[in-house]
């Protein structure tokens, strides 16, 4: 089988960036031929036989006169269907799967690719994976930045609900032409030439499926994740935040649950803009940003990570990946959070923004030396999708 990955991106950049790579690996691993689309960048590492990738956009260090351009172009391209084209001429995929592509290489590609398949009578399946909530909300976050609340106003109304909210950048213009592209694209009807929907939560699949064109069309199925060899350890007396230092993180959500509780002792680990608010507190110990080994040891010893987050999350690698690594979450009831946490046994769940909520579920874990080494041992006994598990549904989804 043939499989063109599309996405922005071709260079290691975040989720999307590495569930193409790892499932392309997968891929060529089990016979099947794989080539990328995407925009050109010093950084790519993956491409196609034709060479053929769109100009990068650089939305912040492009120059004005460049900038000028970018409207039209992240709404149309007439480049990227150009350079799509030469592939599917030269590959000839079977599927052509999508991740990211809106604004950068834009939706006019799925129109080249069911052009393609008209004057070629090629058999080519169009599937496309949700890394977030782009489709039916133009910020692709459901939340609105400036007051940092959850909103689903462009999903049950019109998309000048973010113009008006300036949901993009806190920006009118740019906002603007976000409601500009959405508008346009559900106008044309474009959407219904994809095959498949997967959404990486149940709860992305509701929001989808607020889509009547895409309702019948979407399936759920959780990200994979890279097995972890168990490991027995010693457990420190600490509880673990790891992550962005964000608003939408429920991060200073969380420093105040700290505040409350002196007699528990948290470690941060990560970046971002509530950096400074940690510190000045006695129980609170940042570390900085940690991967790899570092990381995995951190998981490994805490009592318990907790994952606070107050936006709709899809399907966060973090709460998979702790509870893996054996250590309990305490996790937002909110988004794809609850379907990845089994409540009262492999962690406890808290209602979202709820700093009292939040208390309590800490210092239940904490005070409760029992409970937790009874979670500790549940996560033994949970699993997740491995690469091969994933691309065992994928194919299904592919025929």
């Amino acid at each position: 089988m043939k499989v063109l990955m599309v996405n922005k991106f071709l260079y290691p950049n975040g989720g999307s960036e590495t569930y193409i790579f790892k499932l392309g690996e997968a891929l060529m691993a089990n016979g099947h031929e794989v080539q990328y689309f995407g925009m050109e960048h010093e950084g790519r590492c993956v491409g196609n036989n034709m060479n053929a990738y769109t100009s990068d956009m650089d939305f912040h260090d492009a120059s004005k006169l460049k900038k000028m351009t970018y409207p039209l172009k992240t709404i149309y391209s007439k480049e990227a269907r150009q350079k799509i084209r030469l592939v599917l001429d030269d590959f000839a995929p079977d599927v052509v799967h999508l991740n990211n592509f809106n604004y950068q290489l834009t939706p006019s590609i799925i129109l080249e690719i069911v052009d393609w398949r008209k004057k070629t009578g090629h058999k080519c399946k169009i599937v496309f994976t949700a890394h977030d909530y782009q489709l039916v909300c133009p910020n692709h976050m459901c939340n609105n930045p400036n007051t940092h609340e959850n909103c689903e106003k462009c999903l049950t109304g019109s998309f000048m609900n973010c113009t008006k909210g300036k949901c993009i950048h806190g920006s009118t213009a740019k906002s603007f032409i976000g409601t500009l592209e959405a508008s346009f694209w559900k106008m044309k009807g474009t959407y219904k030439y994809i095959d498949t929907f997967i959404c990486c939560s149940n709860f992305m699949k509701t929001k989808l499926d607020t889509n009547p064109l895409f309702a019948k069309k979407t399936v759920a199925i959780h990200n994979f994740l890279d097995a972890i060899d168990w490991m027995e350890v010693n457990k420190e007396d600490y509880v673990l935040y790891f992550g962005r230092f964000s608003e939408e993180k429920g991060v200073r959500t969380l420093i105040e649950a700290a505040k409350r509780l002196p007699e528990v002792n948290f470690i941060f680990a990560g970046k971002g803009p509530l950096e400074n608010l940690l510190e000045g507190i006695d129980n609170i110990k940042n570390v900085g940003f940690k991967s790899g080994g570092e990381l995995s040891d951190l998981i490994r010893k805490a009592r318990a990570s907790v994952y606070p987050s107050e936006w709709y999350e899809n399907c966060p690698f973090s709460v998979m990946e702790s509870q893996l690594y054996g250590t309990p979450v305490i996790g937002a009831d909110i988004g794809g959070i609850p379907e990845l946490i089994k409540a009262g046994e492999t962690g406890l769940l808290f209602k979202a923004g709820d700093v009292d909520a939040l208390c309590e579920s800490i210092h239940k874990l904490w005070q409760d030396d029992n409970l937790a080494k009874e979670m500790h041992e549940a996560c033994k006994e949970l699993s997740f999708d491995t690469i091969d598990q994933y691309l065992e549904k994928l194919l299904v989804i592919y025929k």
